[in-house]
C-alpha cells in the first residue's frame, strides 16, 4: 500500500530509502489552479520509470493522489500557478543497499511557488566545468540522485540563467534543470533520451509537437560547438516548469534567437 506524507506537516522517516540511498524518482509539475500542466506526461514517466527501478506504481492512484494534493496544498488564489512535486521512494527496509522483496513505497508530496517565467529575449547560459556521465541502464530516469547536477549548479554565478553539462568528451547533454534542442535550416536536434540523465516531459512534449507539425527532428549528439552548426537558427532550453526558453548567449557567443519552437508546442494546452 503507498504511504503518502506530505512535507508540510509530517515527517519522513530516517530509515527511508529515497533518503538513505537515494532510492527513488520525482516529478515537478507546473500547477495552474487545481490543474496540472503536462499531467499525463509527468504521471506515465513516474509510473514507467518506478517500472525500471522495480518500485510498485499505479497510474491511477498516483493520479488520484495528485488530485488530492492539489486540493490540500493550492497556495492563495485558487486561479493562480504554482509548483507541484511528487517524489516516489521505494519506502523503508533492506540490509544495506539490497532491498527487500516486497516494500510499500513512499509518495512525498510538497507545494512551492512558480519561479519567474523568462521572457522572450532570451537568456544567457555557459558551459560548466563539472562532466556528466550517463549510466545507460538508468538513462532518462529522474532519479533522487542528482548529485552530479547539484555539483554543476555550485558554479551559477547569478550572470547566467542556465549552465549546460557536457559528458566527458565535452559533448553536450543537458543543463543542470533542462534539456536541449537545436534547430537549424534543415532539422530539429536533440541529444537521444539514452544518452541524457533526464529525459525531460517537456523535451518529450516538444518531439511529439514537431512530429504532428511535420517538421523533421532528429536524436543525435550535439557538437561541442553549438554555435557553429550549419545553418543555426536557435538553442532551446526544455523544462516541464518554464517550458521553452531560448538561449541568446553561450559563453559569451551571440546566438539568434526566434520564437518557432513556442509557436508550435504550447505546454499550457495539455492542462487536466
Amino acid at each position: 500500500m503507498l504511504k503518502v506524507v506530505y512535507a508540510d506537516s509530517e515527517a519522513v522517516s530516517a530509515a527511508d530509502r529515497g533518503l538513505a540511498y537515494g532510492d527513488g524518482l520525482f516529478e515537478t509539475i507546473r500547477m495552474c489552479g487545481y490543474q496540472a500542466v503536462l499531467r499525463r506526461h509527468h504521471l506515465d514517466r513516474l509510473v514507467a520509470d518506478a517500472g525500471r527501478l522495480g518500485i510498485d506504481a499505479d497510474y491511477a492512484e498516483l493520479d488520484n493522489q495528485l488530485t488530492l494534493a492539489a486540493r490540500r496544498l493550492l497556495p492563495g488564489d485558487a486561479s493562480g500557478s504554482w509548483i507541484l512535486k511528487m517524489i516516489l521512494t521505494r519506502g523503508s527496509g533492506g540490509r544495506g543497499y539490497r532491498p527487500p522483496e516486497s516494500s510499500a513505497p513512499t509518495l512525498i508530496v510538497s507545494a512551492s511557488q512558480l519561479p519567474a517565467i523568462p521572457g522572450p529575449e532570451g537568456v544567457v547560459a555557459r558551459f560548466a566545468s563539472f562532466p556528466l556521465t550517463v549510466n545507460p541502464r538508468l538513462a532518462g530516469i529522474k532519479t533522487l540522485n542528482r548529485l552530479e547536477q547539484v555539483m554543476a549548479s555550485r558554479e551559477f554565478t547569478g550572470e547566467e540563467w542556465e549552465l549546460i553539462m557536457a559528458d566527458p568528451s565535452g559533448l553536450p547533454v543537458e543543463g543542470t534543470r533542462t534539456n536541449l534542442m537545436v534547430h537549424t535550416d534543415d532539422e530539429w536536434i536533440t541529444p537521444a533520451a539514452d544518452a541524457v540523465a533526464v529525459a525531460g516531459v517537456m523535451r518529450q512534449y516538444a518531439i511529439e509537437c514537431l512530429q504532428a507539425a511535420g517538421e523533421t527532428i532528429v536524436e543525435r549528439s550535439l557538437p561541442a560547438r553549438i554555435d557553429l552548426l550549419p545553418g543555426l537558427r536557435g538553442l532551446y532550453l526544455l523544462n516541464s516548469v518554464f517550458g521553452i526558453v531560448s538561449v541568446r548567449l553561450l559563453d559569451s557567443v551571440s546566438l539568434p534567437v526566434e520564437g518557432t519552437l513556442a509557436t508550435i508546442c504550447d505546454p499550457l494546452k495539455t492542462l487536466e
